[in-house]
């Protein structure tokens, strides 16, 4: 099998490509990727990329269709990572993150491509009640990140059939350790807060819900999506991906926080407002679907991997929401030296291939 994972040099791939070179050795593994974040390396030892058989450098808005010659399996991982990228860059994260991943299905399908897996997201659930949201659902997205997925889900769902299978994973929020770590995603701050400083600093007023993953489960269920038959769930599939026991409150998730990490203290800002993201999400139908591939890691678990991880790095750094561990940092500093434009595009040539 030939497996061609897209976004594999952020934050989720590196986690995805070792569990996919771990459960298909034998497999031609090939990644895809901009470069946008290749030097925020964060691991101690093999690079992430080593694990491939191959990798290509290139925009998603100019796809090389060659790439999906012989592919199998496409696992789509690249995008605009998060809302506030998205607030910034509107228009450049539904050219990415929408138009383009619709572009790329349409060719994947082209070229024979057998299972198509689609990142999605529970953002696409926005503002909603206190109860859990099932997939059929109303959707409510808030952010040009989340009506991204929104508006992909919608438009790649008329391309599957018998031949070619689309399964999108409506992800919980992402945490857990990474070879290239990001800090601005709610556990990951908290847990940075807590090393650095013992002090875990909530931007909100601490009531919004969210559901949590860590990325070592999110590879698990991306294992599943490849692997899916067509008897599971249809030609086209959209499902939470997640666990109920990880929806948490904001509050609650620095409270654990600081009980895994003792003498943490916890300030909510002065500030804070309502954050109108806020949604329990129900997992059932990921439950009945993949058995085999549930979430594993436990809320502990991921904190102190993250603590762990962290202190290897010898992390002490409390300004580190204005650091390359922060995306939109990354991308503002490669703006300033004028090495991307403002469509985010690069503005020098860059390799197309790299053999491992």
């Amino acid at each position: 099998m030939k497996i061609l994972i897209t976004g594999n040099m952020g934050y989720i791939g590196p986690v995805v490509v070792k569990h996919l070179r771990l459960v298909y050795p034998q497999s031609e593994l090939y990644g895809f990727d901009i470069g946008y974040f290749a030097n925020c390396f964060t691991g101690n030892g093999r690079s992430p990329e080593s694990w491939l058989d191959r990798q290509y450098f290139g925009d998603m808005r100019a796809f090389p269709e060659k790439v999906l010659d012989g592919v199998d399996a496409v696992v789509h991982l690249a995008a605009i990572s998060n809302d506030p990228i998205g607030n910034l860059y509107e228009q450049v994260t539904l050219d990415i993150n929408h138009r383009a991943s619709v572009e790329l299905a349409k060719k994947a399908k082209l070229h024979g491509v057998k299972s198509f897996v689609f990142a999605s997201s529970c953002s696409m659930y926005g503002a909603a009640d206190e109860r859990p949201r099932i997939e059929t659902d109303p959707l409510n997205p808030l952010s040009a990140y989340a009506k991204s997925k929104v508006f992909t889900e919608r438009d790649i769902k008329p391309l599957a059939d018998a031949n070619f299978t689309v399964t999108c994973l409506r992800f919980s929020t992402a945490c857990g350790m990474s070879d290239r770590l990001r800090l601005d995603l709610v556990l990951n701050d908290f847990v940075a807060g807590a090393v650095a400083e013992g002090r875990i600093t909530i931007l909100s007023d601490g009531t919004p819900w969210r559901p949590l993953i860590d990325v070592k489960d999110m590879a698990r269920a991306i294992d599943w999506a490849v692997s899916r038959d067509i008897a599971n769930g249809g030609e086209f599939v959209a499902v939470n991906v997640g666990t109920d026991e990880w929806n948490y409150q904001v509050k609650d998730l620095a409270e654990a926080v600081a009980k895994t990490i003792p003498g943490t203290k916890i300030s909510i800002s002065k500030d804070g407002q309502p954050d109108k993201r806020s949604y329990k999400v129900n997992f059932e139908m990921f439950r009945k679907m993949a058995p085999k591939y549930q979430p594993q890691t436990d809320l502990s678990t991921s904190v102190r991997e993250l603590k762990d991880g962290l202190e290897s790095l010898s992390f002490n750094d409390a300004n580190f929401r204005n650091t390359s561990y922060m995306r939109l940092k990354v991308l503002n500093d490669l703006r300033e030296k004028a090495l991307l434009n403002e469509q985010l595009q690069w503005q020098h040539g860059r390799p197309t291939a790299r053999s491992s």
